[in-house]
């Protein structure tokens, strides 16, 4: 690939949730969503999951929907280790900044290309499904790394809805069975 891949990281239920039903500001993962970080309980050990959140806290640039980042409470400026974060949005207001190393974006090739050049070698962190299908429409989703949790969530915000993309293929890389969820990492078949 030669460049920093950019990759959406997400919990997800086997049903295909990744926030439970009414998810909003106050209920950021929804009724019955928090079980799908469950997993990071054991973040800090040497084992599958400590190790993959470890993965995660090294990339070096984040790409966030604008939803995602106003419900994290626009992750006080810094989402980790002061790497940019550059946010995806259909309008910014004048005189809306955001804080610490925050920049909006309504440009997704734009955006892409922006954190690629600021993560330096370290891959890019995609949070939201409205950012990654966004990225994926863009050509510019470069892989999928799902934390499938053990549960049926029954309702909720989806991953992916339906699209006018028709089947996007995956390339499965990894699969790592860590306690309390399974870590998938998919790279995209560019067309």
């Amino acid at each position: 690939m030669g460049e920093a891949p950019i990759r959406l990281y997400m919990s997800m239920s086997v049903d295909g949730f990744i926030a439970g039903p009414d998810d909003r500001k106050g209920q950021e993962l929804g009724r019955g969503g928090g079980r799908l970080f469950n997993w990071l309980d054991d973040r800090m050990s040497d084992g599958i999951n400590g190790q993959v959140y470890r993965e995660a806290l090294a990339t070096g640039a984040v790409i966030s929907g604008r939803r995602t980042f106003e419900l994290a409470g626009r992750w006080q400026g810094d989402h980790h280790d002061g790497v940019p974060i550059h946010v995806l949005t259909h309008h910014v207001d004048e005189g809306d900044v955001p804080p610490g190393s925050a920049r909006f974006y309504t440009d997704v090739t734009r955006c892409a290309v922006e954190a690629r050049q600021a993560s330096g070698d370290r891959a890019v962190m995609v949070h939201g499904a409205g950012a990654a299908r966004a990225l994926l429409a863009a050509g510019q989703l470069d892989e999928i790394e799902l934390h499938l949790v053990p549960v049926l969530l029954g309702g909720g915000r989806r991953l992916f809805e339906a699209t006018d993309l028709g089947a996007v293929e995956l390339e499965p890389i990894r699969r790592l069975d860590g306690r309390d969820a399974t870590h998938l990492r998919y790279r995209v078949a560019r067309r």
